[in-house]
């Protein structure tokens, strides 16, 4: 008895510590504070257990290797593009996007996002064309190759994937693969061993320090990329998986957006690869020319690559979102597979409904991680009720993070409409001011709601009280899931 009076006397102590450490030290979001403060005290020593693994705070650190000198060439680079903005010096291509100008200059200001106007960009729905499309990429790349994904499965994609980087390597090119160490768990030790033999190099982003333990497994690198020879750049929502080719019977059809990219954009995107992969590889890889090749683009597209982290208390992606729905005059369509806001988000989203604007957020119809689902859900009738349009998308899983405003205005990338986006993972979006672009994605979104079935308040009201009760309690815990 006298050893569990310890054990209980050891555990209110550090659940007291850890407590002060959440409100005094950390200082965080008062919504994350008060999930601590609960988890802490209504599950002693589990709770403090939790804490050292998931409560963590990066933005208090230094986390990213950035030399002086391209830190100040960044930095002057972007001030001249500031003052140019403020001088109103920047001749839109396309002089309609010229009422995003306060927009692009936020994320210049905020994320050092530069603007560029030379871009093209194709669109992918389905795995199977963004794949194919990589592969011949890849096999055609004449200098480097440059990967990073969150998760890479030891499938028949992913063993396809490295097969055909293995090949590169042996012609020479400079192939490079960086993954999440969390989101690819599971990999076996030797499943790079071919593409490092033939000369590739290959890191895991935050690898655990000890045996199947990680004290950073809260932080993920989220973002998918993919740079060739510095020329044209991937951005979106597919991981490397079969599942992500419809193959998986959970989910079937695998519903995605992801970019292809030409143009000036695939600097930022090159750029943001290099900043990840000096993070996790010992290796460390210069800004060099070969990088950047210096060649004329024929596009027209405006476009702003925004990076954002848990090492960065701004969110980035999240301003940018939240802009992006204020700028809205007469429509908003957003696809995301989570939707876990906190106030501010959930705010401006019924404000744009509540305006008039016609809102329209489509989410699946069947869950992946059911804790956020039931979150998810949580929140709907608060959408419901200022008059925000809800599909359920049920042909399969969609996993799609698209943002549409007004058929003119469009965001593509890896960022869910949850907290945990927005505040605990690497990620990136492209923003792209293009007519074009945006009513694709509009077109895309409507031919979607034909596999949809739209949710109405008397559905949402009536359902079952064990289901209201699953979403009471997962809605608690939205700061932290």
């Amino acid at each position: 008895m006298e050893i569990f009076r310890d054990l209980y006397s050891l555990v209110t102590v550090l659940n007291v510590f850890f407590a002060i450490a959440v409100i005094f030290v950390e200082r965080r979001n008062i919504g994350v504070t008060w999930a601590w403060l609960m988890i802490l005290f209504f599950l002693p020593g589990v709770g403090a257990f939790l804490y050292i693994f998931l409560g963590q705070n990066l933005s208090k650190r230094k986390i990213y290797r950035i030399r002086v000198q391209q830190q100040k060439v960044v930095t002057a680079l972007a001030g001249v593009q500031k003052e140019d903005f403020k001088n109103e010096l920047i001749v839109f291509k396309d002089p309609a996007m010229h009422k995003y100008q306060d927009m692009i200059y936020m994320n210049l200001n905020n994320a050092q996002s530069f603007f560029t106007q030379d871009n093209e960009v194709e669109i992918f729905t389905d795995g199977s064309h963004k794949f194919d499309s990589l592969l011949q990429a890849i096999k055609e790349a004449q200098h480097h190759v440059h990967l990073m994904y969150y998760i890479i499965r030891n499938d028949v994609l992913g063993r396809r994937l490295v097969e055909a980087l293995t090949e590169k390597a042996k012609e020479g090119v400079s192939v490079r693969f960086l993954c999440d160490a969390i989101g690819s768990t599971g990999l076996p030790r030797h499943f790079f061993r071919s593409l490092v033999e033939a000369g590739g190099e290959a890191a895991f982003f935050f690898p655990s320090r000890l045996p199947y333990v990680n004290f950073r497994l809260n932080y993920r690198n989220h973002r998918k990329l993919a740079i060739i020879d510095g020329k044209c750049g991937y951005i979106g929502g597919f991981n490397i998986g079969d599942e992500y080719l419809g193959l998986d019977q959970r989910f079937g059809f695998w519903r995605d957006t992801h970019l292809k990219i030409y143009g000036g954009a695939v600097f930022q995107i090159q750029a943001q690869f290099i900043l990840d992969w000096n993070l996790a590889s010992p290796y460390d890889l210069e800004m060099q020319d070969a990088f950047f090749p210096s060649e004329v683009h024929i596009g027209k597209m405006g476009v702003q690559i925004v990076s954002s982290g848990p090492n960065d208390d701004r969110e980035q992606i999240k301003m940018a979102y939240m802009k992006l729905i204020n700028e809205a005059k007469s429509s908003l369509y957003m696809q995301t597979p989570y939707f876990v806001p906190d106030e501010s988000f959930l705010n401006a989203v019924k404000m744009a409904a509540l305006s008039g604007v016609d809102v329209r957020m489509m989410i699946p119809s069947i869950p992946d991680h059911k804790i956020v689902y039931w979150a998810t859900y949580s929140y709907l009738g608060d959408l419901l009720e200022a008059g925000v349009k809800i599909y359920l998308y049920h042909k399969g899983f969609l996993h799609a993070k698209t943002i549409v405003v007004d058929g003119q205005a469009c965001s593509v990338g890896t960022t869910n409409i949850d907290i945990r986006s927005f505040k605990l993972n690497f990620e990136v979006n492209a923003f792209i001011y293009d007519q074009m672009t945006a009513s694709n994605l509009a077109l895309i979104f409507e031919k979607d709601m034909q596999d949809s079935s739209e949710l109405t308040m008397d559905m949402y009201t009536n359902r079952s009280r064990t289901k209201k009760f699953k979403e009471s309690l997962a809605r608690l815990l939205s700061p932290i899931l």
